[in-house]
């Protein structure tokens, strides 16, 4: 059983997991990911979320030495994803007098994932700022949906001051690994949550006149210390407003000329005095990665190779995915390659002038196949409109 300690009262009982290689099948997770899964003991006895299959039997051994011998009176669902819902029919068979508490919504769905005899008779739906009284401890309940299902609940345990923050501040990473909170908590924000940030921000709202201790998320560490530190780090993230000075030179190169392109812009940037200067070759990097940086930084350059007709796919999916995720408030400059009918640069703008608050650069630089001197001089010019 993990050694993590909340409280007297409050155990966790989740899992790490260090052999999936993709979370949600697309986001490469090199340090892992945990499975957090918490049991809140006291006259009545809630347990809080469940784990993904994979980590089935070392959360039921879990569950088992945190109850020492007592049973369960509640099942709190706050998500019901897989990663996290996925053992509830195995609690409902291991402890058919337990409750589930959860989201009209959630309850609603519950029959497409599980086979729950007498459903009604063993649900308890709660609403917005109801309480549950569990002796000492009291859960209160606010809805948050579409972050990120629309059935999902968060818990404020009100003696403790501990919120159950379901998805809200998680981060990719298995508990055991030291690393630092915010750039695994990012990629995984900006990746998982990033389209709904009108939804974080109406939860952070709710949540503003409470008291928070501690934080125990769905994935990633519970957060004890500087609450306020990771509370502003949503607020940013979910206004969509930058939050470093930088530039994100973003590249989609077949042979290696738009790259060399790229590296260039780079080295003008910096000789313009540009703060921070990120190089990202979206044929190779980590796509999660590169769009974590685009929100992060307040400035874009997209170079690319024109390929069919349109732009070198690498480039077409990243935009897609920053459309995807709501992507705002930046200032962007293009760079456009092709041997013979450039086109690159009308795709990638077509699909940016779809976004909000963009403020797109005049110049545009363009290179048929080979970058030379006349390139460099429109480079320098984009570099003084972006950093101007």
């Amino acid at each position: 059983m993990s050694k993590l300690t909340i409280s007297d009262a409050v155990k966790y009982i989740g899992a790490d997991d260090k052999t999936l290689d993709l979370f949600e099948s697309q986001y490469s997770i090199p340090n892992g990911v945990s499975y957090n899964s918490y049991v809140i003991l006291d006259e009545k006895i809630a347990v809080m979320d469940t784990v993904d299959s994979r980590k089935t039997e070392e959360w039921k051994e879990n569950l088992q030495e945190a109850l020492a011998g007592r049973a369960p009176d509640y099942l709190v669902i706050s998500h019901l994803e897989p990663d996290h819902a996925a053992n509830i029919q195995h609690f409902v068979e291991m402890y058919p007098q337990a409750m589930l508490v959860a989201s009209a919504k959630a309850v609603s769905m519950l029959p497409q994932f599980f086979d729950i005899s007498n459903l009604k008779d063993r649900t308890l739906v709660v609403k917005e700022g109801e309480t549950l009284s569990l002796g000492s401890h009291t859960l209160q309940f606010f809805m948050a949906p579409m972050v990120h299902w629309p059935e999902v609940m968060v818990e404020y345990e009100q003696s403790e001051k501990i919120l159950f923050s379901a998805d809200g501040f998680g981060k990719f990473g298995a508990l055991d690994v030291e690393e630092d909170w915010t750039c695994e908590a990012r990629r995984y924000y900006f990746n998982i949550v990033g389209k709904y940030g009108a939804q974080v921000q109406g939860l952070l709202k709710k949540l503003s006149s409470l008291e928070v201790r501690t934080i125990c998320p769905l994935h990633g560490p519970v957060l004890t210390e500087n609450i306020e530190y990771y509370i502003g780090k949503y607020l940013t993230w979910s206004s969509y407003e930058p939050e470093d000075d930088g530039v994100l030179v973003a590249y989609a190169s077949i042979h290696g000329n738009t790259k060399h392109a790229a590296e260039k812009m780079k080295d003008i940037l910096e000789a313009k005095g540009a703060e921070k200067v990120v190089l990202t070759d979206l044929s190779r990097d980590d796509m999660a990665e590169a769009v974590e940086d685009a929100f992060r930084y307040d400035k874009v350059i997209l170079a690319a190779a024109s390929y069919d007709g349109g732009v070198f796919p690498c480039m077409e999916s990243f935009l897609l995915n920053l459309s995807h995720k709501n992507y705002q408030k930046r200032k962007i400059g293009l760079m456009e390659n092709g041997s013979w009918a450039p086109c690159a640069g009308r795709v990638m703008k077509g699909v940016i002038e779809g976004m909000k608050n963009i403020g797109l650069c005049e110049n545009m630089v363009t290179i048929k196949s080979v970058m030379n001197e006349e390139n460099i001089k429109e480079m320098e010019m984009l570099a003084e409109e972006i950093l101007g």
